[in-house]
């Protein structure tokens, strides 16, 4: 494959409940790459797992060719991986400006604000005080701005209206980057529409394993 991030033989354990049972996938750059699963299929944990905030028991991660299995979050984060958490994705003591200022590397909040135009007269409010889609918008935003290598959601579109939703989902696949995402289904707005749309790669965990790979095509719509 295109250099991107990997997990091998991964197991992750929680105490004495082991999450992963020694799952491999590979997500490619300049792709788009969903984990499938219901709640404790073990999405959320494979997501966690290549940020290195769920550490692996046995196993190995491996980003653009290298062992990164030992590397701290911090330092997977300063390396150019952005980990959008399902949960407190965004500084809710802090304003919607500073969240976003804090993730522009240039101070540049423009791309957040054309992106999501919603959250222009929201600037000056906490982040904590919006309403649950909006804190995904501004989640996602920031991870529009930090210009990583490697974004991983966990639910992008939580909260939000389908037609957000389906904008949400056209701007990660825009990304020059290596876009990992963790959903319940595969959303229509990663449906296969044509010709020169973003490659969507498909692996559906249960209970701690991979139990289909493939592409966005080969799912079918209730899956």
């Amino acid at each position: 494959m295109k250099h991107g991030i990997e997990l091998r033989a991964a197991h992750v354990r929680y105490g004495p409940l082991e999450a992963l049972h020694g799952i491999s996938l590979a997500a490619p750059t300049a792709a788009v790459t969903v984990l499938l699963g219901r709640n404790g299929s073990g999405r959320t944990t494979a997501l966690r797992a290549l940020a290195g905030t769920a550490p692996l028991t046995t196993g190995t991660v491996v980003w653009d060719g290298i062992d990164v299995t030992r590397q701290t979050p911090r330092a997977r984060a300063a390396a150019g991986l952005c980990l959008v958490p399902d949960r407190q994705a965004v500084f809710a003591a802090l304003g919607v400006a500073e969240n976003l200022r804090l993730a522009a590397p240039d101070g540049d909040i423009a791309p957040a604000l054309d992106a999501y135009p919603e959250l222009r007269p929201l600037l000056a409010r906490r982040a904590g005080t919006l309403s649950g889609g909006e804190q995904r918008m501004l989640a996602v935003s920031r991870a529009l701005l930090c210009r990583a290598r490697v974004v991983l959601v966990d639910e992008p579109a939580q909260g939000m209206s389908s037609g957000v939703a389906a904008r949400t989902y056209a701007l990660l696949s825009g990304l020059d980057a290596c876009v990992v995402l963790a959903e319940q289904r595969l959303p229509p707005g990663l449906r296969p529409s044509g010709p020169g749309g973003a490659t969507v790669l498909v692996y559906e965990l249960g209970r701690g394993a991979v139990v289909f790979r493939g592409e966005a095509g080969e799912v079918t719509p209730s899956g």
